[in-house]
């Protein structure tokens, strides 16, 4: 929970955040400057301690002398515009591979109000101590920021963003240690990672061991982001919350992490892939119009060659986790009754890996409209070609009867606890008992139905027969909206169809994203 300093600091940034919006600076832009800015003034303030405390971050020698924050706070107008758009574009060009060069390579200053630009600095940011601000005040304050960004509808920055009581629940159901090697292939902003450090750090606390502390800072907690600027926020997170060092690796990959099979694997996976259906690329022709091109990823780990991203972050997943690791993916429910690709990939799923738990949730929960999704359990085990690993799937309705909002009704952790009770974190699964909205299928069950499809549903609404039970209209009004958006990505991909049969040019995919 937000602390009362750190909504102090947050409030006070964010009241800054209207005005620049007139500028056409949006929320995500506004939170990007506030990262960069923030960074620097650190960096500062590191510099500036007494020898013995002082920590290195700016680049070194005598061509940097009073650069950095210094020659923000002492230049005015164009001077101090030119000035901090020349020290981002030479700071991108230092140290590469580190926490240092993800922030700063590529970023550009979006602020050409110098005016705003020096109250920002000057008024907002310099008055502030933030190396002086402890670990939690400065985390939970740049989490919240993330979280006011993630609001902006129309930026797109709600996509990267995962609930935060839903990656708690989930947390809490795999309860990561000390020892784990743990990663997101799909980092977005880093909520996955941070929760997961922050579990580790709270429930060992001074039992850790320097090489567990160690292990934990600098590279057993790592994540992937195809999104250059999102990758910036992910790795700005971990280090404001205590992971990672500023000139050492960075924890936050900028690529493509379907591109090519893993090169390290780890034992626990933490994931909510973007749910855009189809992966592709644009291609632009000699006469300057661009066209949306579908790519295949052609991977020898893999069980199928699909175009679809969301099957093939699945059978990345699977492939990223070494025997007897565990996973648990947030996928739309299009992965678990999809035909062709899909049913190959659950079939496989189910026979060679232990899938174990379903959770099946709600709508409007997340920042992107229309989002139908699931988190899917399971764990990787060693070859056994004469018996499927999986034995029973549990599942857990968490979607029929329960209405929720982003505003009205906001998601809360203490709505998952009764999922968490019954998947029994810390007792053998085999004590797990049925109730209402838990129940378990056979593995015989799982691969006589239809396509092996997992959309398993038994309970039904009932507000559907009697109106007395039906949510508030508010609540309903928002379920409209995000069903019409849910039938307007189905249009989309009809038509994407029916154009790619005659020959022509796909039209531009309408996905809905995550939200991690």
């Amino acid at each position: 929970m937000t602390t009362t300093e750190a909504r102090r600091l947050v409030d006070k940034l964010w009241s800054y955040c209207h005005v620049l919006r007139d500028d056409g600076v949006s929320t995500i832009d506004y939170v990007e400057q506030l990262t960069l800015l923030v960074f620097l003034k650190m960096a500062h303030e590191a510099q500036s301690r007494p020898p013995m405390f002082r920590e290195q971050i700016m680049p070194e020698g005598t061509v940097w002398e009073g650069r950095g924050w210094p020659e923000l706070l002492n230049n005015d107008g164009a001077e101090l515009e030119a000035a901090y758009t020349q020290l981002l574009e030479d700071l991108g060009a230092q140290r590469k591979g580190t926490t240092f060069h993800l922030i700063f390579n590529g970023a550009r200053n979006r602020i050409h109000d110098p005016a705003k630009l020096k109250r920002l600095v000057k008024d907002l940011i310099d008055k502030e101590s933030w190396s002086g601000q402890k670990t939690d005040i400065k985390g939970d304050a740049y989490e919240e920021l993330l979280s006011r960004g993630a609001e902006d509808i129309k930026s797109g920055a709600g996509q990267y963003f995962t609930p935060r009581p839903l990656i708690q629940a989930i947390i809490d159901c795999v309860r990561p240690t000390p020892d784990d090697t743990i990663t997101d292939p799909a980092s977005g902003t880093g909520g996955f990672l941070l929760a997961a450090a922050e579990h580790i750090l709270n429930e060992y606390g001074n039992r850790l061991t320097p090489e567990q502390r160690k292990h934990l800072s600098s590279g057993g907690i790592w994540g992937t982001e195809l999104v250059r600027n999102t990758a910036r926020l992910a790795a700005m997170n971990l280090f404001l919350h205590g992971i990672g060092q500023p000139t050492g690796p960075s924890l936050i990959h900028d690529r493509d992490a379907l591109i090519s099979p893993p090169t390290k694997r780890a034992s626990l996976v933490l994931a909510n892939p973007p749910f855009g259906k189809k992966s592709s690329i644009t291609v632009y022709g000699d006469d300057g119009s661009a066209a949306r091109e579908a790519i295949a990823y052609e991977r020898r780990d893999f069980w199928v060659t699909t175009t679809n991203k969301q099957l093939n972050f699945v059978q990345h997943i699977a492939s990223l986790l070494e025997i007897h690791g565990r996973a648990a993916v947030v996928v739309p429910d299009n992965v678990l009754f999809e035909g062709g690709a899909g049913e190959t990939i659950r079939r496989r799923l189910l026979k060679e890996y232990d899938v174990h738990t379903l959770l099946r949730l709600p709508k409007g929960i997340f920042y992107a409209g229309g989002v139908m999704a699931n988190v899917l359990f399971f764990e990787r085990k060693p070859a056994r070609p004469e018996q499927p690993w999986t034995e029973k799937l549990w599942v857990y309705d968490f979607r029929t009867a329960q209405h929720f909002t982003l505003k009205q009704n906001p998601l809360t952790r203490t709505h998952l606890e009764d999922f968490v009770q019954c998947y029994r974190p810390d007792e053998d699964r085999s004590k797990r008992v049925e109730t209402e909205r838990f129940k378990a299928y056979t593995y015989e069950e799982l691969v006589a139905r239809d396509k092996a499809n997992l959309a398993i549903t038994w309970l039904r609404d009932p507000s559907l027969d009697d109106a007395d039970n039906l949510p508030a209209p508010e609540v309903l009004a928002a379920e409209i909206v995000e069903d019409l958006q849910v039938a307007l990505e189905e249009f989309v991909a009809i038509a994407e169809n029916l154009q790619q049969a005659r020959g022509e040019s796909s039209v531009e995919e309408v996905a809905a994203p995550t939200a991690d």
